[in-house]
């Protein structure tokens, strides 16, 4: 296949919402103008009213899940992935914006190249700016770097760079191919609200999978970012990073 003109109704699209209802509305409307878009799954963690759903999508493109109690990020998610019928699944925060189509760019990688198997755009914030969502891999060193406010460890690029293939990109916008995922066994569910993106990359590279961020492609992130001042957000960013070096610190592929 050379190209993306044949590719139609291929993307399962899974977005939770913590009673993030009113900010959802205007993805939903986003998604329903993109071809691409075969299903959207819906993870309510949290009782809330239904959104206004698209009258494109129809009672056969709109499925939601509602959950009887909290669950975290990637059990969310791996819930969703159970329906999916298409051959690429789009992980999505509700807070993403869509201006212009992304996916044509991404999916084109994606044909191109069989070995990429997630893909993410440029995702900037609402003011214009690039965010840091593609990252290297966290280190012990690194992480010094940034509580000094010496690096973040992020990529630096811009809407006019070729594709590159950073070590892990952010769980806002990802594009998977369906197949891998399901050999990865989804999100590990053992961590809870962060690092469940930087491990599934770096799961992915251990599969040798390429990862790959489209600047040509691009997002926008209107972040809400009320759980860095929440104590209870703290502790579980510790514990999952703990996870995470424990799991894959000295023991991460080169790219």
């Amino acid at each position: 296949m050379s190209s993306t003109t044949n590719i139609k109704a291929c993307i399962t699209v899974t977005v939770v919402s913590h009673l993030q209802a009113d900010i959802l509305q205007p993805l939903l409307a986003d998604l329903a103008k993109f071809p691409e878009i075969s299903q959207v799954i819906l993870v309510q963690n949290l009782p809330e009213p239904l959104p206004e759903i698209p009258e494109s999508f129809g009672d056969s493109r709109f499925f939601t899940i509602q959950n009887s109690m909290p669950h975290g990020f990637g059990e969310n998610h791996n819930q969703a992935f159970k329906k999916c019928e298409t051959s690429f699944f789009c992980v999505m925060n509700p807070d993403i914006r869509l201006p212009e189509n992304p996916f044509p760019a991404l999916l084109e990688e994606m044909v191109a190249n069989s070995n990429v198997s997630l893909c993410a755009p440029l995702v900037r914030n609402p003011q214009g700016g690039i965010e840091d969502s593609a990252r290297k891999f966290p280190t012990p060193f690194n992480l010094c770097e940034k509580i000094l406010g010496i690096s973040n460890g992020s990529y630096l690029f811009d809407s006019n760079s070729k594709p590159f293939s950073p070590d892990w990109v952010g769980g806002m916008f990802m594009l998977l191919r369906t197949e891998t995922f399901r050999e990865l066994g989804g999100f590990d569910e053992g961590f809870f609200l962060y690092y469940e993106d930087v491990d599934l990359c770096a799961r992915l590279r251990k599969l040798g999978k390429d990862i790959y961020l489209i600047p040509k492609a691009e997002a926008i992130h209107d972040a809400r970012r009320t759980s860095r001042r929440s104590l209870r957000f703290l502790r579980w960013h510790i514990k999952s990073m703990s996870r995470y070096f424990i799991k894959h610190f000295g023991r991460l592929p080169s790219k």
